[in-house]
């Protein structure tokens, strides 16, 4: 079930990036290097991946829809298990847990095709 389209996936990740970016002063784990860098790489991740995107977000709209859906999977799993992977979890799990089950949900529920290519020729400007 698609139920985010792209324009409103793209808005989400930049946002999304923003939060894992400011993550560590906002949830107080900035004394923990490697769940603040893990945090500061994947939120900067996101937001260069969203500028080469292939949708209403990007800018030079390299990486199609498709690829980008399924390395937001991929990075929520990554996000999602940090904490033990990397051995942190007896300091702070849950903001990674979180956003990367939300990474992971985005990556599933959203629309495939950005909304401009469901046009017709006689549409596109």
């Amino acid at each position: 079930m698609k139920i985010i389209s792209t324009k409103v996936h793209s808005i989400l990740d930049y946002m999304s990036g923003i939060l894992l970016i400011a993550s560590p002063w906002i949830f107080q784990f900035n004394d923990v290097s490697p769940a603040k860098w893990v945090a500061l790489i994947v939120g900067a991740a996101i937001i260069l991946m969203s500028l080469f995107t292939n949708y209403e977000g990007g800018v030079l709209k390299t990486i199609p829809m498709p690829a980008h859906l399924n390395i937001d999977i991929v990075t929520g799993l990554f996000l999602a298990a940090s904490p033990w992977l990397l051995d942190f979890n007896g300091q702070v799990y849950l903001p990674h847990l979180i956003l990367g089950i939300f990474e992971i949900m985005a990556g599933v529920v959203t629309d495939r095709t950005p909304v401009r290519e469901h046009l017709t020729d006689l549409d596109r400007p």
